[in-house]
């Protein structure tokens, strides 16, 4: 695969070392009766680690150039997708599995969120193991009052428990990134919390961070809140900003201003 034309434009970092191959599947909790998406299926290395713990894996790769190669492999429980996964909707993909399934990737970082949240809304996906941008599992599992703390924590905390499994050197990809990656593992709680509209909390919880140094009234009057119900919350909750709230607060502000 050092023969490959790495492409900028995909991100792509492929992984070669065995021992974090096999952390990964041990990670996704991979065993014999599960089925496997995986996306971004690179040089193939996970996708091999993965068909030999997983009963089947469909992957995607959007880079056509690897085709050859990575039919090549010969793996009988692995069908390969040669097309972008944005491109399909959730009820396109998920038609591929019979039952529940799980999800592993190594995301680049300029996809990561759009497929964050394309997929942590999906009701057949149990759970998610990422390969991301150490700063970014740090946001994504960062509490109220960190500096890192903001929408995607939250969003993430909504839709399921995120816990980092482990922090991966830069010096294990080719061609090796700019910065270490780390592994997150989300179990999706499937809409167990009393907002259940996650689109419209999603675009709630924007508004009450688009201005960080802002308190929570400039940022929900910004939002659109108007002055007779931003007047529900109190004076000690208007005066505070945003990442001083965690979740359940956040969930218990939008149900006042919008149950």
């Amino acid at each position: 695969m050092l023969n490959h034309n790495f492409k900028k434009k995909f991100g792509q970092n492929f992984i070669s070392d065995k021992n974090l191959l096999k952390a990964i599947c041990n990670d996704a909790d991979i065993n014999e009766d599960d089925e496997v998406l995986e996306i971004g299926a690179g040089g193939g290395s996970l996708t091999e680690a993965l068909s030999e713990s997983a009963k089947r894996v469909v992957s995607y790769e959007i880079d056509n150039d690897l085709k050859d190669h990575l039919l090549s492999l010969n793996l009988e429980n692995v069908e390969f997708l040669f097309d972008d996964v944005m491109n399909y909707s959730l009820d396109e993909i998920e038609k591929d599995f019979k039952n529940g399934y799980k999800m592993v990737a190594n995301l680049p970082y300029y996809i990561t969120t759009p497929i964050l949240f394309k997929f942590l809304k999906s009701t057949k996906l149990t759970s998610l193991t990422i390969m991301v941008q150490k700063e970014v599992a740090e946001r994504m599992i960062a509490t109220a009052g960190g500096k890192n703390y903001g929408v995607l924590s939250v969003m993430t905390a909504y839709y399921g428990n995120a816990e980092i499994k482990r922090v991966v050197s830069r010096k294990l990809f080719y061609p090796q990134p700019n910065v270490d990656s780390a592994i997150v593992n989300i179990t999706l709680n499937h809409g167990k919390t009393t907002v259940k509209n996650g689109d419209k909390f999603y675009k709630f919880v924007g508004g009450m961070f688009a201005m960080r140094r802002k308190t929570l009234r400039n940022n929900l009057a910004k939002f659109g809140v108007n002055t007779e119900k931003l007047a529900l919350l109190g004076e000690d909750t208007l005066a505070k900003r945003a990442e001083e709230f965690d979740l359940y607060e956040i969930m218990e502000i939008y149900l006042k201003l919008f149950n």
